[in-house]
């Protein structure tokens, strides 16, 4: 079976994108990540990008008149590279219904938290794992899914539970959802490369 062709978005650190090419340089994955693009020109998954000798691309949104613009754009950098899976990781800005059309149900993102909790617009980084703490639950996580129209509406693909402790701060809870971010991203990505992911309706399950 042939490899994946992948692309991956990202506004900040890389940890997620570091955590996918650690799995595909250990054979775990059967894909290719041919480019990473961002947002953000000092994000550091882009030194990540180019120490793994991948494409690095930064495409700044202010040069263009709207989001709809600014994704296609975007969209020829993928298709330049034919990139199969785009895969949000820590992505920070919100995808065109042009650019969500284009890769249906090939577009995955990893969420802090248990979807459909703590979510949708304006739920990021550390304002997650605050509103969870703030709400009082007792147990959070992290949620893979495909990428619809609505902020983080999509099929949940893979979902896995962290317990919040008492003296939980968003910082140490971040941590603590961060590996098992590192785990069950990686985990879907694999799944997908090796066909095994199939989508109905709003459900999706792993064959």
């Amino acid at each position: 079976m042939s490899q994946v062709k992948i692309g991956v978005l990202i506004s900040g650190s890389g940890s997620n994108l570091q955590s996918i090419i650690d799995n595909i340089n250990s054979g775990n994955i059967n894909g290719k990540i041919e480019v990473v693009i961002s947002n953000k020109q000092n994000a550091y998954g882009l030194e990540r990008a180019r120490i793994s000798n991948i494409d690095a691309v930064y495409i700044d949104s202010k040069q263009y008149n709207d989001n709809v613009e600014f994704n296609d754009v975007i969209i020829k950098e993928l298709k330049k590279r034919n990139v199969e899976l785009v895969i949000l990781a820590g992505y920070l800005k919100i995808l065109s219904n042009n650019f969500v059309k284009e890769y249906q149900n090939r577009i995955i993102n990893i969420h802090p938290s248990l979807i459909p909790s703590f979510c949708g617009m304006n739920y990021y980084g550390l304002k997650v794992h605050q509103a969870v703490i703030d709400y009082g639950a007792k147990i959070t996580g992290a949620t893979v899914h495909f990428v619809n129209e609505e902020a983080d509406a999509g099929p949940i693909i893979i979902q896995e539970a962290v317990k919040v402790k008492d003296n939980d701060t968003a910082e140490t809870l971040q941590k603590r959802v961060l590996k098992i971010e590192h785990k069950i991203l990686p985990e879907v990505v694999k799944l997908y490369c090796d066909k095994r992911i199939e989508v109905k309706g709003r459900k999706t399950y792993i064959r």
